[in-house]
């Protein structure tokens, strides 16, 4: 943990016990906007140059959005928390490489859409406005905190034919509790999060759990899954992959896991990239023949697969 995070959240935890609102609204407030906006990378600037842009507004949230190629077989592309559409430069270059056509949008707070924050439900929402726009998506890729997001969208009816999903979030808790781990909030604030969270933040969303979490409506997710992980993701654990993995079955949805990549190289690395595009183009002989081998593949550093596991 950095010392400046750690030093906030011993002070954050010793205002708690004088009270528990100030401190509470501190948290909640580094927990729901982020902390930088990230930039266009120089790898990624001339296929994000290249998009057709375009603009959509969620709760008076300008939101930018990005299109390439010709429109046919579109495939959705969902960024993660502080990230934006321009990190998935690698998979616009292979999709459109097999013709496929790459859509995808800078969340507000994020890239170059406007406002400070967002949520799960303004993910849902954009998502459901580019499948009207462009949809319906042959296949949907989505990295970290953008996997529930789709999980969630695909669930209450946005048509995706099969996803990838790269380091995701599987569980709508492990936002608050990871997020509370990392400051090493006290179980006052952690209380005090999650309640500001379904009352603030979401208030009228439902059940959050039911609802939010990607494991708990599997009957309502029938695409083919392929779910990608590193076993040294630091950010979100490979618990999360495992979960998901027993909720949605061997027969729909498989599992390779990588090492040494962590929580973001993982969404670059070569081999996650070409076993993810077989993986979208493969025909339904070839899907029915992997659902039934029922297997964890493990992808090297070096982008070796392995021989199936377990």
């Amino acid at each position: 943990m950095a010392p400046t995070v750690a030093l906030l959240g011993t002070a954050l935890n010793a205002a708690s016990h004088v009270a528990t609102a100030p401190p509470g609204r501190v948290a909640f407030e580094l927990f729901r906007r982020p902390v930088r906006r990230s930039r266009v990378r120089p790898a990624e600037r001339e296929l994000h140059d290249r998009a057709a842009t375009g603009e959509l507004t969620v709760n008076g949230k300008r939101v930018r959005t990005y299109r390439w190629g010709d429109g046919r077989r579109p495939v959705l592309l969902v960024h993660g928390w502080q990230s934006r559409a321009s990190r998935f430069a690698p998979w616009v270059r292979g999709l459109l490489d097999q013709g496929l056509s790459p859509v995808g949008f800078d969340a507000p707070g994020h890239g170059d859409s406007a406002g400070r924050a967002t949520t799960i439900l303004e993910y849902q929402e954009l998502i459901g406005r580019l499948a009207e726009r462009h949809g319906p998506f042959e296949a949907a890729v989505a990295h970290s905190f953008g996997v529930c997001c789709t999980f969630l969208a695909i669930a209450e009816g946005v048509p995706v034919g099969r996803l990838v999903a790269v380091a995701g979030v599987a569980e709508f808790d492990f936002l608050a509790g990871g997020f509370a781990a990392t400051l090493g909030l006290n179980d006052r604030l952690r209380r005090d999060l999650v309640r500001r969270i379904e009352d603030v933040l979401l208030p009228g969303a439902g059940d959050v759990r039911q609802r939010f979490d990607a494991t708990r409506r599997p009957e309502l997710v029938t695409a083919p899954i392929l779910v990608v992980h590193d076993e040294d993701d630091d950010v979100v654990p490979l618990r999360q992959a495992h979960l998901l993995r027993e909720a949605y079955g061997d027969r729909q949805l498989r599992l390779i896991t990588t090492q040494g990549l962590g929580h973001r190289r993982v969404l670059t690395e070569r081999t996650v990239l070409d076993n993810a595009l077989a993986f979208l183009t493969e025909d339904a002989e070839d899907a029915e023949d992997a659902g039934q081998a029922g297997r964890t593949e493990q992808a090297g550093r070096t982008g070796r697969t392995a021989a199936p596991a377990g």
